[in-house]
């Protein structure tokens, strides 16, 4: 964690193993902000992404309608 970062009840997806350990993690800024922090599991000391909950909410929002599916040629 960077210094000056709140804590962050971290979260890693359950398919991770699936992707050989090699995935995101993402959890709530534990400032009660609503912020959501996101970061790469196997450098977690590396850069962290910080998104405004709305923002966030927007992101989910778009990803249960499938505005990120990938169409197969």
């Amino acid at each position: 964690m960077s210094e000056g970062m709140p804590a962050v009840a971290w979260h890693i997806s359950t398919k991770s193993n699936d992707n050989g350990g090699s995935c995101v993690e993402a959890g709530p800024v534990l400032d009660g902000s609503g912020r959501v922090a996101v970061r790469h599991s196997k450098a977690p000391d590396a850069a962290t992404i910080v998104y405004p909950a709305d923002e966030w909410m927007a992101f989910i929002s778009g990803v249960k309608a499938g505005e990120f599916d990938l169409v197969a040629p």
